[in-house]
């Protein structure tokens, strides 16, 4: 189903997700009603256009994921919808969210709209970004921000409340920390305990956690810093590794 939501621009591919039930699914239980869930998630959404993001824009609504050089991939929209979905109760007024392995950017000013829908940027005052992108290849994290520029977001960035940093993300981005949700984009062949230790009480992390099978993960951290593994769905995703091997 997911694959078949492609549109001829970015609102009907956005529109395809929702009717084919992408946006929001799983925040039943979460305290967040479904559909507002649906709502905000696209919303957000069509404010970010993937044709933005993308190498060759006359596949940016394709469901599907393309090259964006130096052996990384932009994921298929459905992916970030999913994610987008599953981080949305932790996305909170005020929090931080990191976002690794970030890419083109797309997911970041996703992530960053949900997070500030509800609040006036002109009178942010947190002393660190909203969301942090990390990247280890410098010209993808370049590429990101001018992305992120021509999409509307240069005032964001130019005020911090998005940074887009060079990194082994396998590492977390500390100074930035700790982060009420945080996103992984490739699969990791075990969970970093970096990321974990910079999870915020009541926070969690979605990433896709194997080799040669894959499963996305909710790392979930409660007020009192238990931490709870629960596995979501099977996926198939890049490998989360360092910039020799990746390039």
């Amino acid at each position: 189903m997911a694959w078949s939501c492609t549109g001829s621009s970015n609102a009907e591919l956005i529109d395809n997700m929702a009717r084919s039930g992408i946006l929001g699914e799983v925040v039943e239980g979460s305290g967040v009603e479904s559909e507002t869930a649906v709502e905000r998630i696209a919303r957000a959404m069509k404010k970010v256009d993937r044709a933005n993001y993308v190498r060759d824009k006359r596949d940016a609504y394709q469901d599907s994921p393309q090259s964006i050089g130096h052996g990384a991939t932009i994921s298929a929209p459905h992916m970030h919808a999913y994610a987008a979905s599953h981080l949305l109760p932790y996305l909170v007024p005020g929090g931080r969210v990191l976002d690794v392995g970030s890419g083109s950017g797309y997911l970041s000013a996703v992530l960053w709209y949900l997070m500030n829908e509800n609040s006036n940027s002109e009178s942010t005052t947190n002393s660190k970004p909203t969301v942090t992108g990390i990247e280890h290849i410098p010209q993808l994290t370049d590429w990101s921000v001018s992305n992120l520029k021509r999409d509307g977001l240069e005032d964001a960035l130019e005020k911090r409340m998005i940074e887009m940093v060079v990194g082994d993300g396998r590492l977390g981005y500390p100074p930035n920390g700790p982060y009420n949700a945080i996103h992984v984009g490739a699969a990791a062949p075990e969970l970093p305990q970096t990321l974990v230790d910079q999870l915020a009480p009541g926070g969690r992390i979605f990433i896709p956690i194997g080799t040669h099978t894959q499963n996305i993960y909710h790392i979930d951290k409660d007020q009192a810093g238990k931490v709870t593994k629960t596995e979501v769905m099977g996926v198939r995703y890049v490998p989360l590794t360092d910039r020799e091997t990746q390039c």
